[in-house]
Order: C-alpha cells, then structure tokens, then sequence
C-alpha cells in the first residue's frame, strides 16, 4: 500500500499566498483551495495562485467551489437554500461551478468540489430529476476542460449519492469523502459508507464530530479524535480500496486554536498513512 498525503483546506481569499505560506508553515505540501466567492475567481487570482504555489512547494489538489445565495447549515433551512436543488438558485449556481471549473482549468487543477444539497431521496421527485441533469450539464462542463467534478458528501445519504453518480453516467465524477459531514447530518457511519460508494472516493476530508442531538440542528464538529470518526478503520478501509488521495484537513473555526487542532490532527493522521 502506498503512504497517503495530508494536506488542509485554505481560502482563496483576497492574498493567495497567505494561505500557501500557512500550508509551508505546517510541513505540509497539498491543499484544498476554498471559495465561496465566484467573482474571486478571476484571471488575477489565478495567476497569484500559480506563483504562490511555485514560490512555496503546494500543491492544490482540488478547487473547493462554493456558489451564490443563500445557505444555511440546518435540517429546516438547508433543503430550501444549500446546492443545486433548490430551483430557483439551480441556473445561476450551475454558472458558478463553471467559473469555478474555469479557474481551476486555468490554474492547472484538475478537479472541482462542491456540495450539490439536500438530493432527494425518490430518484422520480421532479427536483431530484432535474438537479441531475445541472449534474450532469456541470459534468460535461468540466471534462470539456479535462477536469473532474467531486461530490462533498453530507446532505445526502450513501445509497443516494451512489445513485445519482450512476444515473449521471460520467466517467469524470468521484467522491470528496467528509466522514464529519456523515456523522453531523446523521446520514451513515463513515466506515460503513465506505461499503456503499468507495470505490469512487478521490479525497477526504479529515474532519470529525459528533451525530445530532435534535432535529434542528446539525451535530457539532470536533477536533480530529475526539468525535464519532474512526481514523484508523476508515484509512485502513481506504487503502484496502487502493485509495491513493490526499487527505485534506478541515477544522470549521478561525483564529490560533484552528492552527492548534490542525497540528494535532497531523500528529493523528501521519501514523495512519
């Protein structure tokens, strides 16, 4: 089995390199490049990020991208606001992952990630019919330009995300695993999903946290290790499926306790690769 990278995810923001001087700071060599921006997403900021990745040694392996309107991180409000489900934001949120896929093209990336929402679960809801072909449109988009396009899982269940892979039928379509977002939305076991779409897994985030307590509000994320994710069973599950992707540290606060955490998990995950 091969020994796997860490990376961690940093904002595209408004000085790219920033981000890529933190990567270098913390031993690390790979990234998620993050934005929830589209307008961020322009001929400018590729070219500082090109040169702040030259300059440090990082590599991004995926363009985190995010998409306008509303969103709201809950089991009430999300459905309505989060992805490409809800209608009346599918059009304009479609545009926003192609200039993100452009970006990324540009920037010598060769993936896009994303959350598409809340899919529903009867494959003949007239949503879920018609986010899968925004699916697919953006699919197509992206390997017009050699590049694939990941689901973040979190929103939907294994079975589901399996399903609307297979009825999009492209080549160029894997799994951002987020074992944290399984736990937090309580939609599987992350080991367990592994069973169900692993063989399309192309990068993990290594996030942790623990299952909701209500039917509001989704779990609480935690420091890598202290929540329900298995790290050793599911890396070992992972290699055992020859997954050979980065796994990209996520810790969702700011400040000097996110740089702490983010060290431990490094000290957590570099025994498991």
């Amino acid at each position: 089995m091969s020994t796997l990278d860490i990376g961690v995810i940093v904002a595209l923001g408004e000085n790219p390199r920033e981000g890529f001087d933190k990567v270098q700071s913390l031993g690390l060599r790979h990234c998620q490049l993050n934005n929830w921006k589209p307008e961020l997403f322009d001929d400018a900021r590729a070219e500082a990020v090109m040169q702040a990745a030259q300059a440090t040694g990082v590599t991004v392996s995926s363009v985190w991208a995010g998409y306008s309107g509303p969103r709201v991180w809950n089991f009430s409000e999300g459905p309505a606001t989060i992805g490409l489900v809800p209608p009346e934001h599918r059009a304009q949120r479609v545009e926003d992952l192609k200039r993100g896929a452009d970006f990324a093209a540009k920037i010598g990336v060769a993936s896009i990630t994303t959350h598409v929402g809340f899919l529903p679960v009867d494959p003949k809801d007239p949503n879920y019919v018609a986010t899968v072909e925004a699916l697919k449109e953006i699919a197509d988009y992206c390997g017009q330009r050699n590049l694939e396009f990941w689901f973040e899982t979190g929103q939907e269940t294994p079975v589901v995300l399996l399903r609307t892979i297979e009825r999009m039928g492209h080549d160029n379509v894997g799994i951002n695993l987020d074992p944290a977002n399984l736990v937090l939305y309580g939609m599987a076991n992350p080991v367990d999903s592994l069973d169900v779409f692993g063989s399309w897994v192309r990068e993990v985030h290594a996030k942790d946290g623990l299952y909701p307590t209500g039917g509001e509000k989704l779990g609480q994320e935690t420091p890598l290790g202290e929540g329900k994710v298995d790290f050793p069973r599911l890396v070992g599950r992972l290699k055992e499926l020859g997954f050979e992707g980065v796994l990209t540290i996520e810790r969702e606060i700011s400040g000097p306790k996110q740089t702490e955490d983010i060290q431990k998990a490094i000290d957590l995950l570099k025994p498991l690769c």
